[in-house]
């Protein structure tokens, strides 16, 4: 082989390292429970190096009418309209393409889970994980890079 097409080889392999390592970007989420689309959610690091993901669209469905205002949220969630809320916070990256000590809110039960995630090797599924107290006992939901 000559030292160009090795040079690109390893230029393709770190660029899609680089990329799988990062999950800044608009995600399309998916019901768990139904498999249909919800909404979008913006990740987005914050000053301290956190992933932080804010609902920036919310996706009509027959029969489901969403809601506005996160009524039954805790604080600071509080009467706070849903669209343009930041439902993940305090993710950080942990190695590879997991994620660690993030905090998700769900804005139809108003309940906050601990939550990590795994973003899949092309880059293009996020894995997150909710639960309370064990991991083992949560909920995933798959989300889809837009």
């Amino acid at each position: 082989m000559n030292k160009q097409l090795i040079s690109a080889l390893l230029l393709s392999a770190m660029t899609s390292f680089a990329f799988a390592e990062d999950i800044t970007g608009v995600w399309q989420t998916i019901d768990d429970k139904t498999g249909a689309p919800k909404g979008q959610v913006e990740i987005r690091k914050d000053a301290n190096g956190n992933y932080v993901g804010k609902i920036i669209k919310i996706t009509p469905r027959v029969g489901y009418t969403p809601k506005e205002i996160c009524v039954d949220c805790p604080a600071p969630y509080t009467n706070k309209q849903i669209l343009g809320l930041d439902v993940l916070t305090g993710l950080k990256h942990s190695s590879g393409n997991n994620y660690t000590g993030g905090r998700i809110l769900d804005p139809n039960s108003g309940k906050v889970y601990s939550m990590k995630a795994k973003l899949s090797s092309n880059g293009k599924r996020l894995t997150l994980r909710g639960y309370v107290g064990v991991s083992a006992l949560g909920r995933n939901q798959v989300w889809i890079r837009n």
